[in-house]
């Protein structure tokens, strides 16, 4: 007993290293003939496999994608007959081992694909997208075949899911980009440049341009709690409000409290968000909210001032009320609207970036343009981590007037 488990185990590590140099290819297809080649050129002495089948679903039908082995000869689209006992069983039971002369095996059709005595086949993917046969060859190791043969198709069924789920999440990035602004706005006596970047395929952060007239821009920065597809939706409803709020003409503290009292009902209620809301007239007069977000930084020749003014993070409190602020952009001033992944960035240490060191950045940057003042923050944020991985979204905007 110990040798024969000792004998799974090194079958085991030696079918993960063949899973594990396939190609991680998007299309199923592909994987899964890399697979078949890989176990028919690996594990003949092993397991018996010379020839292999891969089968893929159409309709209600399956079409041979490739043979390899002794059925590399058979025609590519070669149709499984409807009602095939051996593919009906392969269907319900995931796995079957079949030999020539047994009931419901056709002798005439397995050789004409290249079995001589003895088939393996597994069903594959969700709704068993995919079957992979293999003739066997000489002594029938079945309890090996059959130990074999599930944990492949354990380990490719995860990797087709997790392909799944990252076109999924691809499907959800590329819906989130597209909230983003495209380019940065036109609006007269102003320079302004935002850039997102998220720890996941999709992140909680967001920011937005919001044009209102001529002569007033709306620009906002948002940050959900978490990260990921959950963290995304909430900015996502947040972003889209602000919008719907702004074409009903409502006014700053009106389209936060509303936002406050739908983000609470939501199915994600247990989660929150935290937003800077301004508008800016072309004066430089600007109206803002701070709803629990890192304050906006207002920086002109005097010094540094902090936008606070607003109230508490959205959701948790739907009879929360929020104050405006008002703020005066001179030549040269700078607003810089930021999410906590910048300042709370790590190095490898543990040392946190800090907003000291973003101050820093941006009065060695005085003068220069909105791009140039966002590029260095996010590299000094970058070259301070040193290689330590990204642990939250960061999002930077920055308003200059010129």
């Amino acid at each position: 007993m110990e040798r024969l488990t000792k004998d799974y185990k090194a079958l085991y590590r030696k079918l993960e290293a063949t899973l594990d140099r396939i190609d991680r290819t998007e299309d199923p297809s592909a994987m899964l003939t890399g697979i078949v080649e890989s176990l028919i050129a690996g594990f003949r002495e092993d397991l018996g496999f010379e020839g292999g089948r891969l089968y893929r679903r159409r309709g209600d039908d399956f079409v041979l994608v490739s043979g390899h082995g002794t059925s590399r000869d058979v025609p590519a689209g070669l149709v499984v007959p409807r009602g095939y006992p051996p593919h009906e069983r392969t269907l319900s039971e995931g796995l079957v081992i079949m030999r020539l002369g047994e009931s419901g095996v056709d002798g005439e059709f397995e050789r004409r694909i290249g079995v001589r005595s003895t088939f393996a086949a597994i069903a594959l993917g969700e709704g068993s997208t995919h079957v992979v046969a293999f003739s066997v060859d000489g002594e029938v190791r079945e309890e090996q075949i059959l130990y074999s043969l599930t944990a492949v198709r354990h380990a490719v069924n995860l990797r087709l899911r997790q392909q799944q789920f990252r076109s999924t999440l691809e499907e959800a990035r590329t819906i989130q980009e597209s909230l983003l602004p495209a380019a940065a706005p036109r609006f007269d006596g102003f320079d302004i440049v935002g850039k997102s970047r998220p720890t996941e395929i999709v992140g909680g952060d967001l920011f937005d341009y919001l044009p209102l007239g001529r002569s007033l821009l709306g620009v906002a920065i948002a940050d959900a709690s978490g990260h990921g597809l959950p963290a995304a939706l909430l900015a996502r409803d947040v972003i889209t409000g602000l919008r719907v709020g702004m074409d009903e003409d409502l006014k700053v503290i009106r389209v936060v409290e509303r936002l406050n009292r739908v983000i609470h009902r939501a199915a994600l209620s247990s989660r929150f968000i935290s937003l800077f809301y301004a508008e800016i007239d072309s004066s430089g007069t600007l109206t803002y909210c701070n709803a629990g977000h890192n304050p906006a930084l207002l920086l002109h020749s005097r010094g540094c001032r902090l936008l606070l003014r607003g109230g508490l993070v959205l959701g948790p409190n739907p009879a929360a009320t929020y104050a405006k602020g008002h703020a005066r952009l001179r030549s040269g001033d700078r607003v810089v609207l930021y999410t906590d992944g910048l300042v709370e960035a790590v190095d490898r240490a543990g040392r946190r970036f800090g907003l000291s060191r973003m101050k820093r950045v941006l009065r060695e940057r005085d003068g220069e343009d909105a791009r140039g003042v966002v590029d260095a923050i996010f590299d000094a944020v970058d070259s301070f981590r040193d290689g330590a991985p990204q642990q939250d979204d960061m999002t930077l905007v920055v308003v200059r007037k010129l």
